[in-house]
């Protein structure tokens, strides 16, 4: 059985290329230290931020459709950082860029060290940056002996 390692990339439709390109920038590029390419690829121009760990790449939507979270589809988007204090640090920065992000706080509905912030892209899709919490640690680290 092949063990998936990680997500290699993911792909965003959105409604006005240009603006979520500056968005993207300001949130994945200066916040979060993502680097940028470009590409085309069947004819229509693509951005893609991508770290060590991945690709999110920008294309052009077909069709002009509000995004709807609740839709089949996609809800929202995590990213993981090291610590608390990184989702702490994140908030502000992004704030700091001009985007709305809600500031950073435990949510013990999810995890007893769920810290997290939340913002959306110019299209409405939502993100989110969360810490790498202990039991996603100890999933990692224990793997081979956990249930199920």
């Amino acid at each position: 059985m092949a063990d998936v390692i990680g997500i290699d990339h993911l792909y965003i439709a959105v409604s006005d290329l240009a603006r979520s390109e500056a968005f993207y920038d300001l949130a994945l590029g200066q916040v979060l230290g993502f680097r940028k390419n470009r590409f085309t690829l069947g004819g229509d121009p693509h951005v893609q931020f991508y770290n060590r760990q991945f690709g999110f790449v920008l294309r052009p939507a077909r069709r002009a459709t509000p995004h709807d979270a609740y839709a089949p589809g996609l809800h929202h988007f995590c990213l993981r950082v090291e610590s608390a204090a990184e989702v702490q640090a994140v908030a502000l920065q992004l704030q700091a860029a001009g985007i709305a992000a809600t500031d950073a706080r435990l949510y013990p509905d999810y995890a007893p060290d769920y810290m997290a912030t939340f913002f959306e892209d110019p299209d409405g899709i939502r993100l989110e940056v969360t810490n790498y919490r202990q039991e996603r640690r100890e999933r990692h680290d224990h793997w081979d002996t956990l249930p199920g």
